[in-house]
């Protein structure tokens, strides 16, 4: 069977989530490899094999945290030159789009972002991706060389599927632009203890109906009585209200978790665009007329004051 790449997003050795979907999909096209880069990598074994890897394709360097992504493009080049495989597959993320494209100019290739489904098709794999603010889904192929896809996160379940994963050592000759753009500092993200926003099963958002920084804390503590993410609409950060990290929407994150509550949030186009693709949407708004009806699976129309703290009451109750 062929073999399908999929880079490995870890820390240290702990695999994050969006790579375990990625090795869902690609036993869908082909028997996936694994390419683990950095301090760790060989740790990651265990649980790549537990989820279908069939080969772990490891290497350490302190090229990989010295510098930014050329290095990885180095080793994801070497690995495809050895494997030939039918597939890359990369996680969605600002990181992963860069490599990818970086990738796919150098073997010739074309790229597919953003995919939320995979699926093997007679001329290749072939990808759905939703387009124009998710008011359209198509299915694409790459047409030359090798595809190179990045998955957005929460396109697939988590599977296990116990395979070899037998750990080779990728051997990597670094190009002269590896070390062009140095790292030379890093600070420590403050945590919440929330999920990653792009990654979360749960998302609980605020909008412009929020109506203030200190307001928010009602929308936090809803999301975690669900154990849910904090996203904010576009108008919520431009009122400085909460931090443009969190923003949802067309120049924000994208999200598709399985749950996303939108609370005092109208729904305009450029919110739709990072939220459509959830799998159940719930929408709180005393506008009956708000556009983010026309979206939601379930609406309540009401002040968001009264029914938010009421759901947060009701989920910790059901909790016991």
């Amino acid at each position: 069977m062929a073999e399908v790449l999929v880079y490995v997003d870890h820390v240290d050795g702990a695999v994050r989530k969006p790579t375990l979907e990625l090795l869902t999909l690609a036993r869908r096209v082909g028997e996936p490899v694994a390419v683990a880069l950095g301090s760790g990598a060989a740790g990651t074994a265990g649980v790549l094999a537990e989820h279908g890897a069939v080969r772990v394709l490891a290497a350490d360097a302190p090229e990989f945290a010295d510098y930014l992504v050329v290095p990885k493009v180095d080793a994801l080049q070497a690995a495809h030159a050895v494997l030939s495989p039918v597939a890359v597959l990369v996680p969605s993320s600002a990181e992963g789009k860069e490599i990818a494209a970086r990738l796919a100019v150098r073997i010739g290739s074309g790229v597919i972002t953003d995919a939320v489904d995979l699926e093997a098709g007679e001329q290749g794999p072939v990808a759905t991706q939703s387009a124009f603010a998710a008011s359209f889904t198509t299915k694409s192929r790459v047409s030359r060389g090798t595809p190179v896809i990045t998955v957005k996160p929460n396109s697939a379940p988590v599977e296990a599927a116990p395979a070899a994963g037998a750990v080779e050592t990728l051997e990597v000759s670094f190009s002269a632009q590896a070390t062009g753009t140095k790292v030379v500092s890093r600070t420590p993200r403050e945590s919440t203890g929330r999920p990653e926003l792009t990654e979360a099963a749960i998302v609980v958002s605020g909008g412009r109906g929020v109506n203030g920084a200190e307001n928010f804390a009602i929308i936090e503590a809803l999301a975690d009585s669900l154990g849910a993410a904090v996203g904010a609409s576009r108008a919520a950060v431009d009122a400085g209200w909460y931090p443009h990290s969190s923003q949802v929407g067309q120049t924000g994150k994208s999200v598709s978790p399985q749950l996303y509550i939108a609370s005092g949030i109208s729904g305009a186009i450029q919110h739709r665009a990072g939220m459509q693709t959830s799998k159940t949407i719930v929408a709180i708004n005393k506008d009956a007329e708000a556009p983010i009806f026309d979206l939601v699976d379930y609406g309540v129309v009401g002040d968001l004051f009264q029914v938010v703290p009421q759901l947060t009451d009701e989920v910790k109750s059901r909790k016991g």
